[in-house]
């Protein structure tokens, strides 16, 4: 179907597997804060269970956006392919 590309792509463990693990580091506090800050904001703010669930589901949206800003930006600091 396709044609071989001319120019072969190969994979950088190393840097993938080092974004990855940062992104678990990362994602672990991103979305722990999330829930706990939608539960403090909630009763911070005397509201209900139904609506700390939906904070905390904003801010977990928030921190999904967080995470894709922070994977972008370390692929364009550490490409997970190079060019043989």
């Amino acid at each position: 179907m396709n044609a071989p590309s001319s120019s072969s792509r190969q994979i950088v463990w190393p840097t993938v597997i080092t974004v990855v693990s940062a992104a678990i580091l990362i994602g672990a506090e991103v979305f722990g804060a999330a829930f706990a800050g939608g539960w403090a904001l909630a009763i911070l703010l005397g509201l209900g269970d139904q609506a700390a669930h939906i904070l905390q589901a904003v801010l977990f949206a928030l921190g999904v956006l967080v995470m894709t800003a922070f994977i972008r930006g370390a692929q364009r600091v550490e490409p997970f392919f190079k060019r043989r």
